[in-house]
């Protein structure tokens, strides 16, 4: 069933993959739409620019038996006007393209009141959670990666940990990152969440899951010779399961 769910939504990454994994939070939504929007402008200069050189070799093309010395240059009239227009299209499709993007980058570091607070720390190699929220002890863990000869049933390989990250959707989520001794970075791409974890300084983000499911990462910056093998897992389930969860935590 776990495979199924992952496949359908495409919540993991799969051989061969070009595009986005399906999008579990607004934030990795938008900026899907603005890749599309973005793709889409960048196909329409292209266009235009080889349908230019086209018309530049075949219209304009060489000829030996007219070419004269003398009336080489006929024809060729300084534009004023023709300056000005590829001087300023250039600026406007910028424009077109800066606004939406500000727009998204403003979106990404707004930071909404919390109703639960995630601390990740990055270790050589492999990622520590603390729950800090609640009345008592605090809820913390460590997470490895399951082996090769340990995985379940439909397991992903390289993917799987042992303890995975339980959130509640439809829930503020802030998360504080930091590393123990290197630099790493704490990535999810269904939920559009990239932090570096450095050690000495804690970097903050927020998240907001709109669908369950179980949302495959891993660290994205090179700490070293085992960088490949500490996966991140999050599970995001109802608020009713969430409860559930910690009755058995607490």
């Amino acid at each position: 069933m776990n495979t199924l769910w992952q496949i359908s939504f495409l919540d993991a990454s799969t051989p061969w993959q070009a595009g986005f994994q399906d999008p579990a939070t607004p934030i990795i939504g938008a900026i899907i739409h603005f890749h599309n929007y973005l793709i889409f402008i960048l196909i329409l200069i292209a266009s235009i620019v080889i349908w230019l050189l086209y018309v530049l070799c075949t219209a304009h093309r060489f000829n030996p038996t007219k070419y004269t010395p003398a009336h080489s240059d006929r024809g060729f009239t300084h534009s004023t006007v023709l300056e000005v227009i590829w001087t300023l299209t250039p600026a406007l499709i910028l424009l077109i393209i800066a606004m939406p993007s500000f727009a998204l980058l403003y979106s990404m570091d707004e930071l909404v009141e919390p109703s639960l607070t995630l601390k990740v720390v990055g270790h050589q190699w492999y990622w520590s959670y603390e729950y800090s929220d609640y009345e008592g002890d605090d809820i913390n863990f460590d997470s490895y990666m399951v082996g090769e000869d340990d995985l379940p049933l439909g397991g992903l390989r390289l993917l799987e940990v042992d303890h995975r990250v339980v959130l509640p959707v439809n829930t503020h989520i802030r998360v504080l990152v930091t590393a123990a001794d290197v630099l790493h970075s704490w990535a999810v791409p269904s939920l559009g969440v990239k932090v570096d974890a450095c050690p000495g300084r804690l970097n903050q983000t927020s998240m907001f899951m709109w669908r369950q499911g179980c949302f495959y990462g891993q660290c994205s910056e090179i700490c070293g010779v085992n960088h490949g093998f500490m996966p991140i897992v999050v599970e995001a389930v109802s608020l009713e399961d969430y409860l559930s969860w910690l009755e058995t935590k607490i």
